[in-house]
């Protein structure tokens, strides 16, 4: 988790401690994150981090050279970047999205008519699908990622609606977990959602035409069977972008010059 663990927003189901005046970003953050990351032999990072109002830029700046030096560090290694929403600056997401990342994630967290009791105030459902519609159309071929947490009241038709609204800005993947209370301070759960309501959901998703879904009781935004179905899909996509580069490049060399 990158700039800090704490964090400017207060939502009412996450446990990371929080603060209107933050300790100061580390400036060395990023070349090290980038070192240390460039060591362990990883084939895909999932990055975090903490919303950070108190800065203008949201902390975007750097978030995005943590990105590039890790890209310089390590081209081979696929980056998905979990962000804020920047308070709905959408060139802050441009940057972001054109950072070198692979995977745009940005979560939803819960339905339209449930985010003003599950979310911090300055959060809502339709800044977060400007910020996924901001960030597909900044870079053709990232792919876009969102989270949906179970459990806190929603209804099939909200649920629907959801899926529908996150397809409209043409989000790749989706993911559903139950939602687990932190703390007696944090929000309560309102239900517990079957393994077979998970599994239609994640049927559902595929039918509306979702690349991928992970849903389960303990999935989470950042899920190691999704994230190694989104590598093997990101590395068949270059492979082939390499072999329509090679191709077009024989073509070249072979034409005979009149």
């Amino acid at each position: 988790m990158l700039m800090g663990d704490t964090c400017t927003r207060g939502c009412r189901f996450c446990s990371v401690k929080t603060s209107r005046t933050p300790p100061p970003l580390d400036p060395h953050e990023p070349e090290n994150t980038a070192a240390a990351i460039a060591q362990w032999g990883l084939g895909y990072v999932v990055l975090t981090t903490v919303d950070r109002d108190d800065l203008p830029d949201g902390g975007a700046h750097h978030f995005a050279e943590t990105i590039v030096k890790i890209k310089q560090k390590a081209p081979h290694i696929l980056v998905e970047a979990l962000t804020g929403d920047f308070q709905g600056d959408l060139a802050m997401v441009e940057l972001m999205a054109r950072s070198g990342l692979d995977v745009y994630a940005h979560n939803v967290e819960t339905v339209e008519d449930l985010t003003m009791y599950v979310r911090d105030r300055r959060a809502t459902f339709q800044q977060s699908l400007a910020v996924l519609e901001a960030a597909k159309n900044a870079k053709e071929g990232l792919v876009t990622k969102s989270s949906i947490m179970l459990g806190l009241g929603e209804t099939e038709a909200q649920l629907e609606d959801t899926l529908r609204a996150l397809r409209k800005v043409k989000v790749d993947v989706v993911t559903f977990g139950q939602y687990m209370r932190p703390t007696k301070r944090h929000m309560k759960v309102t239900e517990y959602i079957t393994p077979e309501a998970f599994e239609k959901w994640r049927l559902r998703a595929l039918d509306m035409g979702f690349l991928y879904c992970a849903s389960g009781p303990l999935v989470r935004s950042s899920y190691k069977a999704g994230e190694a179905f989104i590598e093997n899909v990101l590395r068949k996509r270059q492979k082939s972008a390499d072999a329509t580069l090679f191709q077009t490049a024989g073509s070249v060399v072979d034409t005979p010059v009149v």
